[in-house]
């Protein structure tokens, strides 16, 4: 689940020193800060978070009545049939006047005024469902941004370890090269005076052209390591000093608590989707239920046609002031039920569904945790091993230094070949490349360790 690049030795993976822009210097706690508040995808999980927290209101205020004005004047005829209608799709329309014997076009103003209230009162949970999955996708939301926070400070640390290695393996390269350099010097001369062979010169310039080539793949590939961390910062510098001071020493707490708990960052998010899922399953089953419901309306209306139009229809007025001004009003209160029996066998699947859902991201959380605490084992192998290594690097680098000397003093006195030298040159810039590696491998498998418990804490608190 995490994939934490820890440097092991072969010689040609040595990391760059950075080019570009202006250097800065960063310690850990700064780059982890600076990568939170700048990196898009957190950016972006944040205000999904702040989003569902709002659909949270939002599904309260569901429960909330319908209240609901309209107002509308109008001018037309009011020819009655009597028969009966049916206003399919809204094309019927509202005219109410008496059936007279023939057709005629007396239009007059008219009006209606109306107030309604519609509350579904008891929905048998319906809207306490609705505002229990808003809940639990916003903690699913906001699981999901801490969660992302956790993985970026767990990249962000591997990526300044990384860094911290390349840049101490720049500086082997460069003793190396300089190394090189000064027994080539001391070879060149020999050769001038006749005490070697020429061909002891010309293997010498080779040796340091060979240092060369080794310092430039490191320097191109450290710079590779400080791009990376600052994409990771939500940064376009490519040079950074870091703090060292931590690096030079193993930390202490190496022996932190060994057991993947439900608290994990990650296992809580796997969790949440759970919640959710579960929740929407509870209101799919809620669906099955009717909705009782309580109403009422107040009305006003307004006619330009008089009460005697029936028998005389020249009783009506044209004035938009007569056909406007409310004469009647009519209120009406009520209770009601409305159950869609089709429902029963409608939701059937889609509650199975939610349920097979449900089931799904179960198993999804049982292989993360089986993940996490396999990924554990291994940092804890990773962490013995390291301190290993991290105790033998000091033995190899006195070892092979002293060979170097002894070396490099013996072929001045023509007492020993290049070969042999160029051999204890090459065995101690392994060696020394090892140490390097080693101590930011310890520091690299306790975060690797701190990830798979979930607790950045055990990691960071060290620095």
């Amino acid at each position: 689940m995490y994939r934490i690049s820890l440097f092991y030795y072969p010689l040609f993976l040595f990391i760059n020193l950075s080019i570009g822009v202006s250097a800065q210097t960063l310690s850990l706690k700064q780059a982890v800060n600076t990568a939170l508040t700048n990196y898009g995808t957190i950016k972006a999980k944040d205000n999904y978070a702040n989003a569902s927290k709002f659909s949270i209101q939002q599904a309260k205020r569901e429960y909330l009545p319908n209240f609901s004005l309209s107002a509308q004047q109008d001018y037309g005829t009011i020819n009655g049939q009597n028969g009966p209608q049916y206003g399919f799709g809204g094309l019927g329309t509202a005219s109410s006047g008496p059936a007279l014997d023939k057709q005629n076009w007396n239009a007059a103003f008219g009006a209606l005024y109306l107030a309604n209230v519609n509350w579904d009162f008891f929905t048998f949970g319906r809207i306490r469902e609705r505002i229990k999955i808003a809940d639990a996708a916003y903690q699913r939301d906001r699981n999901d941004l801490e969660q992302e926070k956790f993985q970026q400070e767990i990249r962000v640390s591997a990526a300044y370890l990384n860094l911290l290695a390349a840049q101490r393996l720049t500086k082997s390269q460069q003793k190396n090269l300089e190394r090189a350099i000064t027994f080539k010097n001391t070879a060149v001369i020999r050769a001038k005076n006749g005490l070697i062979a020429g061909v002891d010169s010309s293997f010498a310039k080779a040796e340091v052209s060979n240092a060369k080539i080794a310092l430039t793949k490191a320097k191109d590939l450290e710079q590779e390591q400080a791009n990376r961390l600052g994409i990771l910062m939500g940064q376009t510098a490519t040079s950074y000093d870091l703090d060292t001071t931590s690096i030079t020493r193993i930390p202490s707490n190496l022996l932190a608590d060994t057991t993947v708990k439900s608290a994990h960052p990650v296992l809580k998010f796997y969790q949440n989707r759970v919640e959710v899922s579960e929740q929407q399953l509870s209101y799919f089953k809620k669906l099955y239920y009717p909705t009782l419901s309580l109403f009422g309306v107040m009305q006003g209306r307004g006619s330009g046609f008089s009460p005697g139009y029936a028998l005389d229809q020249t009783a009506y007025s044209t004035s938009y002031a007569d056909g406007i001004n409310p004469t009647r009003g009519n209120y009406l209160i009520g209770i009601g039920m409305s159950w869609n029996l089709s429902s029963l066998l409608k939701n059937r699947p889609q509650v199975r569904a939610q349920a097979y859902i449900s089931a799904g991201l179960k198993d999804e959380y049982n292989l993360a945790d089986q993940q996490l605490k396999a990924q554990l084992a291994l940092a804890e192998s990773k962490l013995i091993n390291a301190l290993a290594n991290y105790n033998e690097a000091p033995i190899q680098v006195k070892a092979a230094s002293d060979a170097y000397l002894q070396k490099s003093t013996l072929y001045k006195n023509g007492l020993t070949t290049l070969v042999d030298l160029t051999q204890a040159l090459f065995t101690l810039n392994r060696a020394e490349t090892d140490r390097d590696i080693a101590f930011t491998n310890v520091w690299q498998a306790l975060l690797l360790k701190s990830a798979d418990l979930g607790n950045y804490d055990i990691f960071i608190n060290e620095f």
